[in-house]
């Protein structure tokens, strides 16, 4: 069996798509090792991979994450610096047959380029398109023209020439690659008909058993199940959640299940409607496989098992590309946009009693969740990663 090294991140975001893809590789008997912070371990090896350790130099919480584009920008590149001599001292004696990474993985297109083995990207949102480069051209631009923007894209151009890549560009290197699976579904995919299939493969979610997460149960008596939940790291919203109370309190028949994260307290919230269970954590995808409608903040995750689930969605984006699907869930016919900051509860409610009564909304979540989970998800990967292949 062939010997797969993946390569990724100290970030949930960055890790949790791919776990069921390297379970899957590890079960069907391939020995994978998994480069990653030593906080990672456990994540990492309840997959059945093998930890191999390197030191982080991002931020370990998001507290001391920046909103500034170009500062994150550059957090990653020092990352990416930092991580390839880590990981050629960690490779340099046992070289994998293939290199898996993340989109925040570059070293391992790297050293992939450098010892000759086949590297592929598990991208966890969206992909390039053809246009691409043109259409987001004002964007890099308007980055360049800052002088930190332009030392980062110097710093990084740099880098890849002193290393030898025969990508130099690092737009192109990093939304480029040679073969990429897309752990996303297509339908959340901009421009979808102009993406290269023969670079890029749609695989969808590989969201597989959750179990080792918990369970939940649907109370008896509850007619429909509301899960409100803005993920993991965009939950200070005790003002928004208040406003969910009030709005969702005593709606016959609905059952809400409202997780707030590790930054607001239950305190936070006064009086807790009857109807309601309020939690800092809660199995996402256990609730939301019992769920009639989903309060999301839009993230790549959330947005992927809303579809997978099929259950509609209010969502109330924040930040990064929570827009752009927000836009995209929008435009499927599955989902209604709020302005987590300005809706009242009466718009909140509102917004729920037409979604769920709409049976346009019904037709076209029942047909994209189909859509969804026939892509293949970690059981498609690893047949199309074994094909890749070449043992030593």
């Amino acid at each position: 069996m062939a010997h797969i090294a993946m390569v990724s991140i100290p970030a949930h975001g960055h890790v949790n798509p791919s776990l069921e893809i390297i379970r899957t590789l590890a079960a069907r008997g391939h020995r994978v090792t998994y480069a990653n912070a030593a906080s990672f371990a456990g994540v990492v090896e309840g997959t059945g991979a093998e930890l191999r350790p390197y030191a982080s130099k991002l931020p370990t919480t998001d507290d001391v994450w920046t909103d500034d584009p170009i500062e994150q920008l550059t957090l990653f590149l020092d990352d990416a610096i930092a991580m390839l001599p880590q990981l050629r001292a960690l490779y340099t004696d046992d070289r994998p047959d293939l290199f898996l990474y993340d989109i925040a993985g570059a070293p391992a297109r790297l050293l992939g380029e450098q010892w000759g083995i086949p590297a592929v990207q598990l991208s966890s949102t969206f992909v390039a398109w053809d246009g691409y480069e043109q259409e987001t051209a004002p964007m890099v631009a308007a980055l360049r023209a800052d002088p930190r923007g332009a030392d980062y894209y110097a710093r990084f151009e740099k880098w890849l020439a002193e290393n030898g890549s025969p990508v130099t560009d690092s737009i192109a290197f990093q939304g480029r690659p040679t073969r990429s699976l897309a752990l996303i579904p297509r339908a959340l995919q901009p421009h979808a008909d102009r993406v290269d299939p023969a670079v890029y493969t749609f695989v969808g979610p590989a969201l597989g058993d959750r179990a080792h997460q918990g369970s939940w149960t649907r109370p008896a008596g509850a007619d429909r199940v509301l899960l409100v939940s803005l993920g993991s790291a965009f939950t200070r919203q005790a003002e928004f959640y208040r406003r969910c109370l009030t709005a969702f309190a005593g709606l016959p028949g609905w059952h809400i299940v409202l997780q707030i994260g590790k930054h607001v307290s239950p305190c936070d919230l006064g009086p807790v409607p009857a109807n309601v269970e309020v939690h800092p954590w809660i199995p996402q995808l256990a609730v939301l496989e019992r769920a009639d409608a989903f309060v999301t903040h839009a993230g790549m995750g959330g947005s992927s098992e809303g579809l997978y689930c099929g259950v509609p969605m209010i969502a109330v984006p924040q930040a990064a590309d929570q827009f752009a699907n927000a836009a995209q869930l929008s435009a499927l016919g599955v989902a209604r946009v709020v302005d987590p900051a300005t809706v009242t509860t009466a718009a909140l409610r509102d917004t729920l009693l037409s979604l769920t009564t709409d049976p346009a909304v019904a037709q076209r979540c029942a047909a994209l969740s189909e859509q969804t989970r026939s892509t293949g998800g970690a059981t498609h990967a690893a047949d199309l990663l074994e094909a890749m292949v070449t043992p030593g």
